[in-house]
């Protein structure tokens, strides 16, 4: 049963996400929740002005119904490992599904400020949506309140696979734990969203990324988001029938920012969060060269790659989107690869 819950939460993600996009890519044409195009990406993008956006809600529907169904068929068939993690008698289980049910609502929030971002950009015609100070604290506040449930639930230690390092985050030095874990969430939330910049891009890699950590999550006998991390994964393929080159349906920052909560999520919820920085390593390079364009940038007062994110240089050096997608995908893959190893062999 525990290897047939995340088939079935993947399978009835991929149908719903898929099929809902007949149904929410009309309704979108219809309120004219078309996509605007700055004037500062790439000239060709001119030809997307007006594609429907906020596609986000097809896969957040999909994934939050297959969690569901999967988790209440597990629960109604008598899965033992499901059962006592989702009603725990341990302390152990009792911080598994408090980390699940926090995992879910951080990414719904996520997903909200994402929302209310392109609500201003497309209902509003307010091009760049929230401020960047408005949408920081929003950000923070979300992810402060995630960390101190956990903490509150017992969360007290980190690992590192591989050299079976268990850190104490309630004395000393680990308490610095707590602070880079808030700089953690919020730059990768926001390092998912920086992906979503061609077509197919960020679902594609989160795609890879949700499947690495389905994988990854099982052998930690973290069963509930090995699921919650299917659902991910297919909640992205069923998108991607809509949102491969040519795209007929953006997510949104309604769609990014929720894939960064979950993704954020799941990566706490297997217990080694600092695995992200492998199984999200194109999520890191993307962040990466905004930062390092910007202070080249005030530096030398010259560009060091012809556009940021790092997907746009490419963009102009020729790649199709078709081929950044694929490249990207696999550095994801192997980013992931080498997370999935350091666990299997050193969890």
């Amino acid at each position: 049963m525990d290897t047939l819950l995340p088939i079935i939460a993947i399978v009835l993600s991929i149908i719903i996400t898929a099929l809902l996009g007949k149904v929410f890519i009309p309704w979108l044409r219809k309120l004219k929740f078309g996509q605007t195009i700055l004037e500062i990406g790439p000239k060709w993008h001119k030809g997307k002005q007006g594609t429907p956006t906020m596609g986000g809600f097809m896969f957040i529907i999909g994934i939050l119904v297959s969690v569901a169904v999967a988790l209440t068929v597990g629960l109604v068939a008598g899965d033992n490992n499901l059962f006592s993690e989702l009603i725990p008698a341990g302390a152990p289980n009792k911080l598994k599904i408090v980390r699940l049910i926090a995992g879910l609502l951080l990414a719904i929030m996520t997903g909200a400020v994402g929302f209310f971002d392109d609500y201003i950009k497309v209902v509003k015609k307010r091009n760049l949506g929230l401020t960047a100070k408005q949408k920081t604290m929003l950000q923070l506040l979300i992810a402060a309140a995630y960390l101190a449930t956990l903490a509150l639930a017992g969360d007290h230690t980190t690992s590192i696979p591989f050299v079976n390092v268990e850190i104490s985050t309630v004395s000393g030095i680990g308490l610095i734990y707590w602070p880079i874990s808030l700089i953690f969430i919020y730059g990768f939330t926001n390092a998912v969203n920086l992906t979503d910049g061609v077509d197919g891009l960020a679902s594609s890699v989160t795609m890879v990324v949700s499947a690495i950590y389905m994988c990854i999550c099982t052998i930690l006998h973290c069963y509930g988001f090995s699921i919650v991390a299917a659902a991910v994964a297919g909640g992205c393929i069923g998108f991607l029938f809509w949102n491969l080159h040519p795209a007929k349906v953006f997510m949104g920052d309604t769609g990014s920012m929720f894939l960064g909560g979950i993704v954020v999520a799941i990566a706490f919820g297997s217990g080694y969060p600092v695995l992200l920085f492998l199984c999200g390593i194109v999520y890191l390079l993307e962040a990466m060269s905004v930062v390092i364009q910007v202070a080249y940038y005030k530096k030398t007062g010259k560009r060091l790659f012809k556009m940021s994110p790092i997907h746009h240089h490419f963009e102009l050096s020729s790649w199709s989107e078709n081929k950044i997608v694929l490249v990207f995908s696999c550095v994801a893959a192997v980013g992931g690869l080498i997370a999935f190893l350091l666990v299997k062999f050193g969890a």
